[in-house]
């Protein structure tokens, strides 16, 4: 046989060898066949395309893709959710609630303050009901970390003062101050991850020259800072200049003290300017991927087609009290009706790169995020 017969015939055999021996050679590994940009990656959109989904399965069914127009990519296709997102029954289009506070200090004096020990308590009853606190720029993103079967929290606190955050002599938050009380809770309930976005205004916490200092220690250990405009200012009042004005310079002030921007913005009194796009972005100034108002009902998650992220409801923390029609309204009624209704709250699957429901539910997913679906 020729020598060049003979080379040939060798290779076919390692060919085939390989072939037998590595059958998925030359086929993505699970990193290399997942999308480009899952929930929360920085490619991800900010809000998810509202593009028709086609060729959705009924409950139980298996999804399959509308054909496409010549020359396009194929509709993503909804995938099979997970045995443990099976298990916990997990529902990623559920609600979550955002928790809003102002005050927080021993002698309450306005209808919003709330004692330290009115928040222990309304941590504890967190903890022990399986939530698990997230920040909000996390969960404006769309990175919902946080153990299968468990339910997010955001934790906000606007106005910035003293009673959420101050620091002693050694540099250690103090104890009644909202973060020492988070701190605390997160120690007895070690699942309970101890962060919280924090809404200043000028001079926050009232820290003085010591503001960087504080600002960065919240930083460093996983709580969020973000933007309530400079003056506390009511955005309805004012003009587009006005609006860009209060919250260009607290941006700036916030740069100064940490060197990083904000993610996040919630609005002074929930009051909204004439166009939501004059707060949302300002060239080389500010911009921000979820600004949330005052509310008075859980959140959509952050993957439903309903989802907007530039009114992102919240709930104040009260009991069920008469005015303002807390009863119904306020964080207390709320929790309790979530706890009554669970087929309506957000359950992980723990898996942050996929979002897992009930195929029932299928139509409220976002477009956006339809290749990364997980229905069962």
């Amino acid at each position: 046989m020729p020598p060049l017969h003979k080379l040939a015939g060798v290779l076919i055999v390692l060919a085939v060898v390989v072939g037998l021996v590595a059958p998925d050679a030359g086929r993505p590994g699970p990193a290399e066949a997942k999308p480009a940009a899952a929930p929360g990656g920085t490619a991800a959109p900010s809000t998810p395309s509202a593009a028709p989904v086609a060729g959705r399965s009924g409950a139980g069914g298996s999804a399959t893709a509308a054909p496409a127009p010549s020359g396009t990519a194929p509709a993503p296709v909804i995938g099979a959710a997970s045995a443990v997102a099976r298990q916990v029954k997990a529902n990623e289009l559920g609600q979550i609630p955002v928790l809003m506070y102002h005050r927080i200090t021993a002698e309450t004096t306005a209808s919003l303050d709330r004692t330290p020990k009115q928040l222990r308590e309304e941590l504890t009853r967190l903890a022990e009901e399986g939530y698990v606190p997230i920040t909000a720029a996390d969960f404006a993103r769309g990175w919902i970390d946080v153990p299968a079967g468990r339910h997010p929290v955001v934790l906000t606190f606007d106005d910035g003062t003293p009673g959420h955050f101050a620091l002693d002599e050694r540099g250690v938050p103090a104890a009644d101050t909202a973060v020492g009380v988070l701190l605390e809770v997160a120690r007895r309930y070690p699942g309970f991850r101890p962060v919280a976005t924090f809404y200043v205004n000028a001079d926050p916490f009232q820290l003085g020259d010591r503001a960087a200092d504080g600002l960065r220690w919240l930083q460093r250990n996983g709580f969020e800072i973000g933007n309530h405009t400079f003056t506390h200012a009511d955005l309805s009042t004012l003009s587009k200049a006005g609006v860009q004005r209060e919250i260009a310079r607290d941006e700036a002030q916030i740069v100064a003290l940490t060197g990083v921007h904000t993610s996040t913005l919630a609005y002074p009194f929930g009051s909204r300017p004439d166009r939501d796009s004059w707060a949302r972005h300002k060239e080389g100034e500010y911009s921000f991927r979820g600004i949330f108002l005052a509310g008075w009902r859980p959140s959509v998650s952050p993957f439903h087609e309903d989802f907007d992220p530039e009114a992102i409801m919240r709930i104040r923390s009260e009991g069920k009290i008469r005015e303002n029609d807390c009863r119904r309204y306020c964080s207390q009624a709320w929790l309790e009706w979530l706890r009554e209704n669970p087929g309506e709250r957000y359950v992980s699957d723990g898996d942050p790169g996929t979002v897992a429901f009930p195929a029932d539910v299928s139509g409220d997913l976002a477009g956006g995020y339809r290749g990364y679906g997980r229905s069962y």
